[in-house]
């Protein structure tokens, strides 16, 4: 576990404008925590607000998830949001919650058939659900789709949790010329593999979103799980970092080095101000 942060003591850059950063993941403490990271992002998220950053996260509403204890609302504005896969559409419901003592914003990504289930990705015989690569290109297009409805532009993006993997290919291959990203930058954290299943049998063809994405992009997703996640993410990121000590040993050696990316290492003493100089080499 990362130790506590003294924020007295962050790095706070000078900035003319608030750069704005987006966080998407699927887990985000206190809503969710099924990795370590998900305590992480939330106080990356709080640590880039207080330096002056404007924070905004997006993860899925998943069923298990309290709406009254952690005081979710629907976002009317954010109403008729509907994610079409290949030439399916399924409406997506945002919510709203304020992240605890932080004045920054988490939204949710709702629908009554893929997220709302009071189980994340195993039904109670422990059983991998068939449709986790359907809720999976949901939750990463639903994400772009939100931001798009927002009007927000993001100088940065944060990916982590294999749920995200799509994201970055998503951004630089089908959203390409969409002007609301034409200036993002993304980082993918890897982290560490937490199921052994494949993702799904129709996992690859759904992912093409109706042809807006190539089998050439697609190929890194090819072996279709958990590791082919973290992979495909951190190839089409424009920065890596590690997010968990034990991460797999062929993605280590793989994108530890690589040429033209920025690469952060994981360190568990790290106050994550490290997190905060990645952020700003990014985005100047």
């Amino acid at each position: 576990m990362h130790p506590a942060i003294n924020f007295a003591s962050s790095i706070h850059f000078k900035m003319s404008t608030k750069k704005r950063i987006l966080f998407i993941a699927n887990e985000i403490s206190p809503y969710l925590e099924l990795t370590e990271f998900a305590e992480i992002v939330n106080k990356l998220a709080v640590l880039s607000n207080d330096n002056n950053y404007e924070v905004r996260c997006i993860m899925p509403k998943f069923g298990v998830i309290n709406e009254r204890r952690h005081r979710l609302h629907e976002v009317v504005r954010l109403s008729g949001i509907n994610v079409t896969i290949n030439n399916d559409d399924y409406p997506l419901v945002i919510k709203v919650a304020s992240l605890p003592n932080a004045r920054l914003q988490i939204y949710f990504l709702d629908n009554e058939d893929y997220f709302k289930r009071k189980a994340i990705f195993t039904d109670e015989k422990d059983k991998w659900f068939d449709d986790n690569g359907l809720r999976t290109v949901l939750f990463c297009k639903g994400a772009l789709e939100t931001v798009k409805k927002f009007g927000w532009p993001p100088d940065l993006i944060h990916c982590s949790g294999w749920m995200t993997g799509l994201i970055p290919m998503f951004i630089k291959a089908a959203y390409k010329k969409e002007p609301i990203f034409s200036n993002s930058k993304v980082i993918f954290t890897i982290g560490n593999n937490t199921f052994k299943e494949k993702i799904g049998a129709d996992f690859l063809k759904l992912a093409t979103i109706n042809d807006y994405v190539t089998k050439k992009e697609l190929d890194i997703f090819k072996d279709n799980n958990n590791v082919a996640m973290f992979r495909g993410g951190a190839h089409f990121a424009d920065a890596i970092t590690f997010g968990a000590e034990k991460v797999d040993k062929k993605l280590v050696e793989e994108f530890s080095k690589v040429k033209g990316k920025k690469i952060l290492k994981f360190n568990p003493e790290s106050d994550l101000t490290d997190y905060l100089q990645l952020y700003s080499d990014l985005v100047k």
